[in-house]
């Protein structure tokens, strides 16, 4: 049961972007169109679960007994951008159209705050191996949802007759704050 709230949390109470406000940048430059969110989402949740398991095994097996948790950051930095490399190494051979989409934002993933604040999250809330699993998976599927969300709104509003002043990043932004207030309402949902 304990696993199961861990997840809702993760994907509807505590939404990483619409309620931590992590990972803006790529949730409002990939979110254009649906294929590309949908690539971006199976990006960032791979890359978040492997490196948050990464970043488990190297803090409780080398960091903490060796006394070197002040090295946490740039050693979860370290694991991010490796975990990346591998992504964008995959998808330039199995999928190039989807590499192409992505295009800068798929590095920029080494950045995105949401994955390094996974990986920090199951350190300070001390889950053990398994509950950092399924809190980082969560997690990525929670991103993955405001995604996809995100990207079907902007696409029915491309369609849609808007004022003229709203137009483009003034209407993405109206909706991302409109969809973040839908989200608030789960607040009760899990403690």
């Amino acid at each position: 049961m304990n696993l199961l709230l861990l997840v809702i949390s993760a994907i509807l109470v505590n939404n990483f972007v619409l309620a931590r406000f992590l990972g803006i940048c790529p949730f409002l430059g990939v979110s254009k169109k649906l294929p590309t969110a949908l690539g971006m989402t199976g990006a960032v949740m791979f890359v978040m679960t492997l490196a948050s398991i990464a970043s488990w095994l190297i803090y409780h097996l080398v960091l903490a007994p060796l006394d070197l948790v002040f090295l946490q950051t740039i050693t979860f930095i370290l694991i991010i951008a490796s975990m990346v490399q591998l992504v964008e190494l995959a998808l330039q051979k199995l999928s190039p159209p989807l590499y192409r989409s992505l295009g800068i934002f798929l590095p920029l993933i080494t950045t995105n705050c949401a994955v390094l604040g996974c990986a920090v999250m199951s350190i300070q809330n001390d889950y053990s191996l398994l509950e950092t699993t399924v809190f980082s998976l969560g997690a990525g599927i929670g991103f993955g949802v405001a995604l996809v969300l995100f990207a079907g709104i902007r696409e029915v509003l491309e369609l849609a007759e808007t004022p003229k002043a709203f137009r483009g990043t003034a209407i993405a932004l109206v909706t991302a704050g409109v969809l973040s207030m839908a989200f608030m309402g789960f607040a009760g949902l899990v403690k």
